[in-house]
């Protein structure tokens, strides 16, 4: 499985974006962009520059590496509707990141693991693949074996009520979850632009 190894830190103060859920990336200790000419260097981005940290953006948000991520925008666009919403109910319905909506993980890297070794079962059948498309109306829920595990009730504590995603309906006694529909665009509140993605593909 192919991850994004590098220096996360400097990756988020390069975007100006927390594009990943630890809380030690919310507020970096320098503001600005890493690099030798320190903070008092700044370059007007072009179109290209624009559009590109867009892109990443959404790239290290899902885990996703651009062979995969370049897939996922092909996909999108044979589809009916707008290329960018279709994009993002793509990456919204995959199951790492349906894990990571529903409260069983902290993060998105951490429910990609969790997926990975097998502690999830898709409508009664168990799926290891973190890229696997939900479906409306497929039911997630945690292996029998692996509902004693601290990582999942630690996270799962973090939940408030029955969880707060219009398109996810989670049962948080049976430590299950229903992927209800695709979601709205105006229901997915991550800060990017995923029209200056289609655009940058779309060259």
């Amino acid at each position: 499985m192919a991850l994004f190894n590098g220096p996360r830190g400097k990756i988020c103060r390069r975007l100006g974006f927390q594009a990943f859920e630890s809380p030690k990336f919310a507020a970096p200790t320098k503001n600005y962009p890493p690099g030798q000419h320190g903070p008092t260097y700044r370059r007007r981005p072009s179109e290209y520059g624009l559009q590109l940290k867009e892109k990443q953006k959404m790239k290290y948000l899902y885990g996703v590496l651009e062979k995969q991520f370049r897939t996922y925008f092909k996909k999108s666009n044979l589809k009916q509707g707008i290329t960018g919403h279709n994009l993002v109910v793509m990456l919204e319905s995959r199951l790492d990141n349906t894990v990571y909506r529903l409260g069983f993980a902290r993060t998105r890297r951490q429910a990609r693991q969790l997926v990975n070794h097998g502690h999830f079962l898709v409508n009664n059948k168990k799926v290891n693949i973190p890229s696997y498309q939900m479906k409306p109306g497929d039911i997630i829920k945690v292996r029998e074996k692996s509902k004693k595990l601290d990582l999942i009730h630690d996270s799962m504590r973090r939940v408030q009520g029955e969880g707060s995603h219009p398109w996810l309906r989670l049962d948080k006694a049976n430590m299950e979850g229903i992927y209800v529909e695709a979601p709205a665009r105006d229901q997915v509140h991550d800060e990017y632009n995923e029209q200056l993605v289609i655009e940058l593909y779309s060259k």
